[in-house]
């Protein structure tokens, strides 16, 4: 059971940040949008869980920074002042 818990995480993940590339390559989602770091910071989060289990240890740690850009990115969009217009 534990293992196709991983396996589905790798799978999620993979299709998380494979679609936010797709959006924002389309134009439907914009690089600093919440929706596209989220999804990239919960593919980024599956990763870490998958290629952690399987010891794919530069895998693990380029998602471990992917995510940290993600949360920080939204971090900034969240304390960045309102703008009105």
């Amino acid at each position: 059971m534990l293992e196709l818990f991983i396996e589905a995480c790798g799978w999620i993940a993979a299709l998380l940040i494979l679609g936010s590339y797709i959006l924002v390559s389309m134009g439907r989602l914009s690089g600093q949008s919440r929706a596209y770091q989220w999804m990239n910071v919960v593919g980024a989060a599956g990763f870490v869980v998958n290629s952690g289990w399987h010891g794919a240890i530069p895998s693990t740690a380029l998602n471990v920074v992917w995510l940290a850009v993600g949360l920080v990115t939204l971090w900034r969009i969240a304390s960045a002042p309102v703008q009105r217009g």
